[in-house]
């Protein structure tokens, strides 16, 4: 294992996610918000299919009537639809600090619908980190903006998916599993369009940008694919966290957001606890291989 390879693989990855979020926030300005799911899915699913045909495998499978593949596609298709609304609701560097509680709703939905046990160290810091996200989200607040909500939703549907992956067979290639998300995210695009905007002809340079955001998308999936095969998952996995950095600076310097202290202190609490958690579950258990990443 080259844990050094492995994480500069990570951090790699995480910037290509932040960069895809950049382009996704200039087409939800650009375009309807249907418009964008629905280029954005069908493009990923095209991609993904080609590469999966590339690696033998036939789009057509009896894989896409598997219950975890139906349940993992339905909180795909939460977490981006949300997740694409909130773009174009609220700030991104708001949206990127509240989906870093993933990990600790991924282990508070293990213990309550996996049966894991969890211990009360672990039941503490999720305690904690979601007392974190109150202070991101500051409900109750003058400023208050309900549309947070959607980023909520976001990671809610985030969690989901990768507690449905665990139930998928190993066997199943990722690349597949990608191609079905990305295309459960175009379907959904279609049906919200009629309400969220119909069709707008792109701008030239919107048809360029498109195309590269979801082409981002796959050099973030090669990346992280890459890290987990180098490195310890115990290692790597906590640059994940580096995608929250990358947001802030492109939120900073590119779209002009600014942050509070409580939106930091929020995030620092978050990224403490669940780091922490990540690490009483590799004590816990032995490592697995991680779950395959999904539509931007």
């Amino acid at each position: 294992m080259d844990n050094l390879k492995g994480m500069a693989w990570m951090v790699l990855a995480m910037l290509a996610f932040a960069l895809t979020d950049m382009v996704l926030v200039f087409a939800t300005r650009a375009l309807p918000v249907g418009q964008v799911l629905f280029l954005f899915g069908t493009g990923g699913a095209v991609l993904f299919g080609i590469w999966a045909g590339m690696q033998g495998h036939r789009w057509i499978s009896p894989v896409l009537l598997m219950r975890p593949v139906m349940v993992r596609n339905g909180a795909e298709v939460l977490a981006t639809v949300s997740f694409v609304f909130a773009l174009s609701l609220i700030p991104l560097s708001t949206l990127s600090a509240v989906i870093q509680a993933n990990p600790l709703l991924v282990t508070l939905g293990a213990a309550l619908f996996l049966g894991e046990k969890v211990g009360w160290r672990r039941w503490l810091a999720i305690c904690i980190g979601l007392f974190g996200v109150l202070l991101i989200v500051q409900p109750g607040a003058d400023g208050f903006d309900p549309n947070i909500l959607f980023a909520v939703a976001a990671a809610i549907g985030l969690s989901l998916r990768d507690l449905a992956t665990r139930p998928v067979p190993r066997d199943v290639p990722t690349t597949l599993l990608a191609s079905y998300s990305f295309a459960a995210v175009g379907l959904a695009g279609l049906a919200v369009m009629p309400l969220a905007g119909g069709w707008v002809t792109p701008a030239p340079a919107m048809a360029l940008i498109i195309p590269g955001g979801v082409m981002m998308g796959m050099v973030a999936y090669f990346a992280i694919t890459a890290a987990m095969r180098v490195g310890e998952i115990a290692v790597v996995t906590p640059m994940r966290y580096s995608r929250l950095v990358f947001a802030f600076v492109i939120a900073l310097v590119v779209f002009d957001e600014t942050l509070d202290a409580l939106t930091l202190l929020g995030v620092a609490i978050v990224i403490a606890t669940g780091l922490y958690s990540l690490w009483r579950e590799r004590r816990a258990r032995p490592a697995r291989p991680d779950a395959p990443p999904a539509a931007p």
